[in-house]
């Protein structure tokens, strides 16, 4: 057999297993689930357990899922950049253990999540929005001067996000 069929055998080999190798990995880590708006994708993290708990018992869990409220809702690519940041964000996060004790809130995810909450709940912030002078300022950056969750701070996650605040929860459940 001639050197250069050889060379053409190995690539071809090659470029099998290569395309093999990112199958099975794309397979394993069930990287397609995270283009559904299924909320057990994101108990995928062993972090996430606890919050998708407590949304599992709230008022949110028939109305709304984890994508309705943390991501983008105007636009498919504005919703898949920022579902691809975060995901990347968290993977980091997880792989190098840097989320410490509670997960945090990023200020881009605050933006997001507070729009969600306003677009959900439009009527009734009208209304607050007409008394808003009524109404202590704390930050002159947000709308009436506070975030929702400055008041609905148990919504939708429960008021302690660890393990000790869902003692029957520890697998998932079937909704």
């Amino acid at each position: 057999m001639k050197k250069s069929n050889k060379m053409t055998y190995v690539a071809t080999g090659c470029a099998v297993m290569m395309v093999v190798v990112f199958v099975t990995l794309v397979y394993e880590s069930r990287a397609l689930s995270y283009l559904s708006s299924d909320p057990k994708v994101c108990i995928t993290c062993h972090t996430m357990n606890t919050h998708y708990a407590t949304w599992q018992h709230s008022s949110h869990r028939e109305q709304a899922s984890c994508v309705d409220c943390h991501l983008p809702r105007d636009s498919f690519v504005k919703k898949m950049v920022a579902k691809s940041i975060d995901g990347y964000n968290h993977s980091v996060a997880m792989t190098f253990g840097t989320y410490g004790k509670n997960l945090r809130v990023t200020a881009n995810a605050a933006e997001r999540i507070q729009d969600n909450c306003i677009s959900c709940h439009a009527e009734a912030v009208a209304q607050m929005h007409e008394n808003s002078e009524r109404y202590t300022k704390f930050d002159d950056e947000v709308a009436m001067g506070r975030r929702c969750w400055d008041c609905h701070r148990m919504v939708p996650h429960g008021r302690t996000k660890s393990l000790l605040s869902t003692p029957d929860n520890l697998g998932v459940k079937e909704l």
